[in-house]
C-alpha cells in the first residue's frame, strides 16, 4: 500500500530540482515535474499559491538557463 506525500514535500523537492537545473532540457524536465504536481494534488485540493511558486521558479530559471 502506497503512502501519501505531504504537499510541503513534494513541493520544496520540486524547487530543489527546478534550482538544480543547469540546461533547458533539465528544465524542460522540471516543467513536466510541476505539470505532473498540479495533476495530482488538483484531485485533493491545494493551494494556488503553490502552483504560482513553482511557475514563478520556472520562469526565474529559464533566463539563468540561456
Amino acid at each position: 500500500m502506497l503512502t501519501p506525500t505531504p504537499i510541503s514535500q513534494s513541493f520544496n523537492k520540486i524547487i530543489a530540482t527546478i534550482e538544480s537545473c543547469k540546461t533547458k532540457n533539465q528544465l524542460e524536465n522540471a516543467s513536466r515535474m510541476v505539470k505532473n504536481f498540479k495533476e495530482i494534488y488538483k484531485q485533493v485540493g491545494y493551494p494556488k499559491v503553490l502552483s504560482y511558486s513553482l511557475e514563478r521558479a520556472i520562469y526565474k530559471k529559464y533566463f539563468i538557463c540561456q
